[in-house]
């Protein structure tokens, strides 16, 4: 089964961006390369079953188990050893990366209280987009009752061929990525 938004990606967003943009090969249109999913957690210092939880409800969001990020170094002022877990992140590709932009943009982003848009302001100078979530209960896999602690996210779109901010501002548009207009 084709994910809905590959579909999409392949029927409408390849031809409008080749001729938004002026592309003479497919090849050229910029494409989601990956999406990589952090939690950084530092309590996991103290207490490894924070992180345990943590890496429990990240498989659930992602539907992939997650790796643990570890310390590259010492540091003092945090008590942190070299070597200490301190978070948990997956990378996902293919087919799970589009149905989990999809959950993203259509289920738990309309979720947020008060929410008008993600800020446009969040390309570097590649073209990737970095998005921060206060708190996984937003994504309808997490039971709230189970929840012990809330977490936050970065989630990190990683996008191949671009050429500029405009170019994946626009391929995320065509996506549905809700931005909020600047005023």
């Amino acid at each position: 089964m084709i994910p809905r938004l590959l579909e999409k990606y392949r029927n409408e967003i390849i031809p409008n961006m080749m001729k938004e943009f002026g592309l003479k090969n497919i090849m050229e249109v910029p494409k989601l390369e990956k999406i990589v999913i952090n939690m950084g957690i530092g309590e996991a210092i103290t207490d490894i079953k924070i992180l345990e939880k943590a890496m429990e409800e990240l498989s659930l969001i992602a539907g992939q188990r997650p790796v643990i990020c570890r310390a590259k170094k010492a540091i003092a002022n945090f008590k942190i050893k070299k070597g200490n877990p301190i978070g948990c992140k997956v990378t996902l590709r293919g087919k799970r990366m589009y149905e989990f932009l999809d959950r993203l943009i259509n289920v738990a982003l309309p979720r947020l209280k008060d929410f008008r848009g993600v800020s446009m302001d969040s390309f570097d100078g590649a073209g990737n987009f970095s998005l921060g979530i206060n708190e996984q209960t937003l994504f309808p896999e997490i039971d709230y009752d189970k929840v012990t602690r809330t977490q936050g996210l970065d989630i990190n779109i990683v996008i191949k061929n671009s050429k500029s901010k405009q170019q994946s501002l626009a391929l995320l548009k065509l996506f549905g990525m809700p931005f909020r207009e600047k005023s």
